[in-house]
């Protein structure tokens, strides 16, 4: 009996926090749940009371034992999982395992993985918040409900290998509904007229506003040429004149630190990181890196919450680094950020930012990847921007006219940069704008007249960035949803991105016109976030989570009955390849299996060759001359290689294109974002790279 026993969810959190607390006590992971609702069948006894029937996750029995037994040798037990509804779930059920009593002090949680914190944490255990496991059971059991008795409805009437999801349903209809509002556009004409204009050699541009009738400043839409022609054909190029100078000054405010939600969207729009892969890098900075010349510690505080709250300590210390850094004119004096309108439970720990200010992200770039240190270094300039000082920019508005017709220009310079400083803004409207000093009443020479035709443009389809902000907006889920709602709709090939747009499937639309027939009192985005509200009120103590999953399930029977009734069998026919079976000479047809599409002979089971299907790129293989092939890996991550392969070892994560290098004729391969295109040559030796700006 010579250790207290610390239980983490993570090997890598428990490696960090071991250092911190000594030699008397041992830090064990239980490596996520160790109990969970059986795989096999629904697990659920619905006729009491919905009460789970949770069983060892197979796989986990040798944790469960070696836990079982750290436990027992140990004075105290300590149950640090993460400090979130799940983690709370998960420190019940190893509290069921290890016979804890409900009433026993050993629940300890803490925002951020340092010394400190640790230390304060296990200072000060409570006992199981039962309100926040009875939230998390809702959620899990709603979800099998909906999941086990839709999914095998879809199996059915469609085909194996379909699933169903209460949260993933909405958001694959959402996707759909804006795939129907773009094909159902209808554009309109619309056309624009811009003024080249000139004053002691420095140019700008007006725009056409609209005419001025009795002395009123009348704004005009263009809908055809005619009416351009017709607008055209009263300006006088010599006498465009300054009818009006304003001058003022424009503040441009700090944003919050981040959120799950925001940092998500940030990661993807600057970075070109995907939702799963902004959460695996953030969760190794949360869980602790270890840094040359002081060890391994956590870098940012806990990556799923929805508060922009701002610890009192935290705002302090990153005060005076301002100030000693940058100036007092930079510190806005503290803000705190706290969320006025979350509820409690939503609000329990702060946003994400660096566990200390101090910690530089150039200054520990060494002990970093690569990745980790883009997604730190986009955390840190966020956080420290949001305690610095607004940008100032001078403003100027200028009214033209010519002949009663109005052309209106504006310019901005920036006066002092505030926290742009650190966080650099996408936005266009913060760049500056060149204008020369104008007066009233003085000619500005035209260098041109540039009338523009133009059309309305359908809804953009969903990124990843913004699908996950309407989601958010819309309440839908979690934190700690988003990202595996995204990666089961591309897994189940519901949605395909494409120039990382989302779009959907013939199959996903089928799946969402079936549901959004028989279910669609359920999978809709207000009953959705609806129940997503009454969760927090079962963390808050002020339902039952049995009477919100009871009434939920009494209106799901009904629905579901009906649609076992109705629903005919819906045939999806094999799409037919062009590809021969040189077994039987019939053409191929496309299949679905768990790691994709194939090929397979339909004349199956008296032929049962299959075959992968292969993307050929046109381009030659270096190393043998074969082709190159795109494939996937099981993870579903696009590579390319040779079609000799295992006799040819070329592989590429790059696509390579016919363009040859022009240093040694050799292969290049293109790496392609956002903003730009670089290609560059495969032998290393050579080095070659060129960069194409989109």
């Amino acid at each position: 009996m010579q250790k207290n026993l610390v239980i983490v969810e993570s090997p890598a959190k428990a490696k960090t926090i071991r250092k911190f607390l000594g030699k008397n006590y041992k830090v064990e992971a239980s490596v996520g749940h160790v109990r969970d609702l059986p795989k096999s069948k629904l697990g659920i006894d619905i006729e009491n009371n919905f009460e789970p029937r949770y069983i060892t996750i197979r796989g986990k029995g040798p944790v469960v034992q070696e836990l079982k037994r750290a436990a027992k040798k140990s004075e105290k037990i300590f149950l640090a999982t993460d400090p979130d509804r799940e983690g709370e779930a998960i420190s019940w059920h190893l509290a069921h395992i290890l016979d804890i009593e409900k009433d026993e002090l050993v629940r300890v949680e803490f925002n951020e993985i340092t010394k400190k914190a640790v230390l304060n944490a296990i200072k000060n255990p409570r006992t199981i918040d039962k309100n926040l496991v009875d939230s998390q059971q809702a959620r899990r059991i709603l979800d099998r409900l909906v999941g086990y008795k839709i999914s095998p409805l879809l199996w059915r009437k469609i085909r194996k290998g379909l699933s169903a999801g209460r949260v993933q349903s909405v958001t694959v209809k959402l996707i759909c509904d804006r795939e129907k509002e773009i094909e159902a556009f209808v554009p309109e004409e619309y056309w624009s007229i811009k003024a080249m204009l000139e004053k002691n050699k420095t140019s700008f541009e007006a725009q056409f506003y609209g005419i001025r009738e009795n002395g009123k400043n009348n704004k005009l839409e263009i809908k055809n040429k005619k009416e351009v022609d017709n607008i055209l054909s009263t300006l006088d190029k010599e006498n465009f004149i300054v009818d009006e100078v304003k001058k003022g000054t424009r503040r441009r405010n700090p944003y919050a630190p981040y959120t799950t939600s925001t940092l998500q969207q940030d990661a993807s729009k600057r970075l070109g990181f995907s939702t799963r892969k902004s959460m695996m890098v953030a969760q190794q900075l949360y869980e602790g890196i270890d840094i040359k010349g002081e060890g391994t510690v956590g870098l940012i505080t806990y990556i799923r919450t929805d508060s922009t709250r701002v610890s009192e300590e935290a705002v302090g210390i990153t005060k005076s680094y301002i100030v000693d850094n940058y100036g007092k004119a930079y510190s806005n004096g503290g803000k705190f950020y706290n969320n006025k309108s979350k509820k409690e439970a939503q609000d329990a720990h702060e946003a994400i930012r660096p566990t200390s200010v101090l910690r530089k992200p150039d200054d520990i770039k060494s002990s970093l990847t690569s990745d980790q240190f883009k997604l730190y270094n986009l955390i840190w300039n966020r956080f420290v921007g949001s305690q610095m000082s607004p940008a100032q920019y001078d403003t100027i508005s200028v009214t033209i006219l010519s002949n009663n017709n109005i052309f209106r220009a504006s310019g901005s310079k920036l006066k002092f940069d505030g926290f742009l400083k650190v966080y650099d803004s996408t936005d266009k409207k913060d760049k500056d704008i060149e204008m020369p000093m104008l007066t009233k009443g003085e000619k500005v020479k035209v260098n041109e007249i540039q009338p523009n035709q133009h059309f309305t443009q359908p809804p953009s389809r969903y990124t990843e960035a913004s699908l996950i902000k309407t989601l958010e907006e819309l309440g839908i889920g979690r934190p700690s949803t988003y990202s595996p709602t995204i990666s089961t709709i591309l897994n189940r090939e519901y949605v395909n991105l494409d120039n990382k747009s989302f779009v959907p499937t013939e199959l996903g639309i089928l799946v969402d016109d079936l549901l959004g027939e028989y279910f669609k009192d359920i999978i809709n985005e207000e009953f959705t976030a609806e129940l997503e509200e009454n969760l927090d009120k079962i963390a808050e103590g002020e339902y039952p989570w049995q009477l919100i999953v009871g009434n939920f399930y009494k209106e799901f029977e009904v629905i579901l009955k009906k649609a076992e009734e109705e629903i005919e069998k819906i045939v999806i026919e094999d799409e037919v390849s062009d590809v021969i079976c040189e077994k039987c000479g019939k053409n191929m047809v496309v299949k679905h299996g768990r790691f994709g599409k194939f090929l397979a002979c339909p004349g199956y089971p008296e032929c049962k060759n299959t075959k992968p299907i292969v993307h050929k790129l046109d381009i030659p293989c270096p190393l043998c001359g074969g082709d190159i092939v795109r494939r996937r890996t099981k993870k579903r991550r696009i590579f390319y290689g040779c079609n000799n392969f295992p006799d040819c070892n070329f592989v590429s994560w790059n696509e390579p294109i016919k363009e040859k290098c022009p240093n040694c004729n050799g292969l290049m391969v293109k790496k392609q974002t956002k903003k730009k295109i670089t290609k560059q040559c495969m032998d290393k030796e050579c080095g070659y790279s060129k960069v194409e700006e989109l």
